[in-house]
Parts: C-alpha cells; structure tokens; sequence
C-alpha cells in the first residue's frame, strides 16, 4: 500500500512537538538496550543510537534513566547524575551528527526493583502493604508514598530532566507505563489508595501530572516533554483503555507535547507488551535465582498468544477519540502499509522497537521505496539479549561488541 493513497499526513513529512521539530514521524521506541555498565553509557549505546540516526529515524529514545539510585531497576541502567554527564554529551552528538533527534525516557522504578540494598529501606510505590513484584527480588513489602516522598520524587524527575537538557538532549519522555513508579500510580492493581491520589483512574493521574508539571516548569522551554502510557495493562484487574482516555486527557490539560501508547506490564503482562510469549532464553538470562524462578511461574501462567500487527489499535483509537493533542502510535508496527494505516487513524507519528532492532536502516528504506515491510519475525529473542556481554541485538545478527559495551561512551 502506498502512504500516499491515504488521505492522511505523510510520516516523512516533519513534525513539531512542543519546542522541538521531528524530521519525519517515526520514533525508535525505548527498548532495554543493556549497555550501561554501573549506570554508565557506553561506547556501543552510542553507536546503537547512531545507527538509527544514521537509518533515517525521526527521533531516537534512549531506555529506562534512572532518576535516583533507589529509582533504578537495575544497577546497570542508566543513571541521570553529573558523572554521566559526559557520556551522555557523546551519545546525544553521535545521533545529532545524522540529523535525528534524541530523547531521555527518565523513569523511577518504585516497587519495580532488583537493586541489592535501598536507602530508603522498603520500596516506595503508589500504596504500601504486600510486593507482588517483590517475588522477583526477594522485596515482599513495599511502602506507601506521602506528599513528602512525591515532593522528593517529581523533584527528581525535574533535576533528570534538567541534565538532560545539559547532556544535549531534545526530548525527556516521562515513563508512566509497564509497572514502574508512575504506572504503579495510575494502575488499579497497585493504587488502594483512599485520598486524592486514589480511586478513579483522574485521581490516580494526579500524582503523574504533578511530575509531568514540575518536568514542564523545568525544561518545557527548551525541551519536549513526553508521557508514555499504558492504552490497556493485559489484566482483569488492571487499567484499561477506558482509564488511558481518561489519563490521557489529566496529561493533556497538565500540558505534555506528546503521549507515546503503549502496553503491557513488566510482570504480569509482558506479552501484551510484546504482542507474542517471550522467549525462554528472556527467563533464563534473568539476574538471580529467586528471579528466575518466579519468572519461570509467570512464563508457565503466559496464555497462547498470536502476533498480529497493529496489536494495540482498538485500544489506542479510545484514546485517540479522547484528546487533540499529539500521539503515537506503537504496537506492532511491521509495513509501511501499517505506518500509513495509523496515519489515517489520526495518529501524529509511529515508534517502532523490535523492526528498527532488526533493520536500523528500516525508515530510509521505507522513504526510498527499498523495503515495505520489516524483516522482524518476532521472536522476542532481543528481549533476552540484553542480559549478554554486548547487550541488546537481533540474533539474526552478529551480537555486539562486548569491548565497546565495557567502554565509557566519552572515553
């Protein structure tokens, strides 16, 4: 199908987002790239980056920074403090070099954590009392944040997202999906709470918007300020598309530039996520044995799901109904046929993750007339590879090169 037989905007056509201009409208999504050794960049991130610039991307989203120690997930994720600084300055230049834009999704992993020891004790989430995901980490209680904690919190985001901006970054995008701190907030399986950050799912967003407010007065100048949500968590009890519209109407009066639409949670719905089971190479790669046997529990609860493309749509079009405001569509996105297919559903630009892992070069290819459909086949084997010495790649591919992971990205 061509893109121009749609009545809809080109995605090769640029696009602004808040103060920031899009050469085109696709986005490499955040994928857990593995490739910061103690929180550090690396020289191989740097060049995973740049190869989506040099392949035609819109903009690239770097994964999971964290904006705390206690808000990592793991101790080797990306860590938003003055250290990193330089690193961060050769991952932003290597992508600015082939005129993509780069973007810091900054996140807090709450209750979502590996980490060894916390200072804060008990991990901070949304409502305290029984860890479900602390069966992974050995962490079986967390506690419930007071205005205090959420003060320290959305500070946090804010200083992230103000060395962002130093680091030479155009965008921050805010993680409010998958399970992480944000999520916790606006999911129903983990928010009991009984005052004004409880109990429908507009109270629920009030803690996320205070974040994404406190990030705007920060940077919303000078950078574009994104949210990625959850359009449905995959569970009985979890949010739904219903809950996202509503989410995504707090977001857009706080003032986010653009939403990114996601699904799926970490622990008890990663196939949403993906669309498909994952494999089990992704069980086994994990850290610790607690870890690998609760993950081995959840693999054998995992239903039979098939791939489609566009897996996310009918969820996603409910909150496009919703708002006016930017948004992008992700889910399951192989062809240039479902790339024009969003386009005429009103989205505003599409992220990809799995066929830009596979092909970084995928959107020249697309503009150029190389290629209408990705060569991904979706068998989630990535997912695992972030746990190797290279960190993330398609196995259909030579892996990484260790020594480059190993390697600050400024030295």
């Amino acid at each position: 199908m061509s893109v121009s037989s749609i009545s809809a905007p080109s995605p090769f056509r640029a696009m602004r987002v808040g103060p920031m201009t899009l050469r085109n409208r696709f986005i490499k999504s955040a994928t857990n790239e593995g490739m910061a050794k103690g929180g550090v960049p690396s020289k191989m991130l740097a060049k995973w980056h740049e190869a989506f610039a040099k392949g035609g991307i819109g903009m690239t989203t770097v994964a999971y920074c964290a904006v705390s120690p206690d808000g990592r997930t793991f101790i080797d994720q990306v860590s938003m403090n003055e250290q990193s600084l330089p690193d961060l300055r050769a991952l932003t230049e290597a992508v600015h070099r082939h005129g993509a834009a780069i973007c810091a999704q900054i996140t807090h992993g709450g209750a979502f954590t590996f980490l060894p020891e916390l200072t804060s004790g008990r991990p901070m989430s949304s409502s305290g009392g029984f860890n479900a995901v602390g069966a992974l980490s050995g962490r079986f209680l967390r506690r419930g944040m007071n205005e205090a904690d959420m003060e320290q919190v959305a500070e946090e985001f804010a200083a992230a997202a103000r060395l962002a901006r130093e680091a030479g970054f155009d965008a921050v995008e805010i993680h409010m999906g998958h399970g992480y701190l944000l999520s916790q907030f606006l999911s129903p399986m983990y928010n009991k709470r009984r005052d004004q950050y409880g109990g429908g799912p507009e109270n629920r967003a009030r803690f996320p918007a205070m974040v994404l407010k406190r990030v705007l007065e920060a940077v919303g100048q000078d950078l574009a300020v994104i949210c990625k949500i959850c359009v449905t968590e995959g569970t009985k009890t979890g949010a739904t598309a219903e809950d996202a519209a509503v989410v995504a109407r707090v977001l857009e009066a706080a003032g986010a530039h653009l939403l990114v639409l996601s699904g799926g949670m970490n622990v008890e719905s990663p196939w949403i996520m993906f669309g498909s089971p994952l494999p089990k190479a992704a069980v086994e790669g994990a850290q610790s044995w607690l870890m690998k046997m609760a993950m081995r529990i959840l693999k054998a609860k995992e239903p039979r799901t098939e791939f489609h493309e566009m897996y996310f749509l009918e969820h996603s079009r409910k909150v496009r109904a919703a708002v006016r405001m930017p948004l992008a569509y992700l889910g399951g996105v192989e062809s240039l046929a479902n790339v024009a297919q969003a386009m005429a559903d009103g989205f505003d630009c599409v992220a990809m993750g799995r066929a830009l892992i596979r092909n970084p070069a995928l959107v020249n290819e697309f503009h150029v007339g190389q290629a209408e459909k990705a060569g991904c086949n979706r068998c989630n084997e990535c997912v695992s590879m972030m746990y190797t010495a290279g960190g993330t790649s398609c196995v259909l591919d030579a892996p990484n090169d260790p020594a480059l992971n190993a390697m600050p990205a400024a030295a």
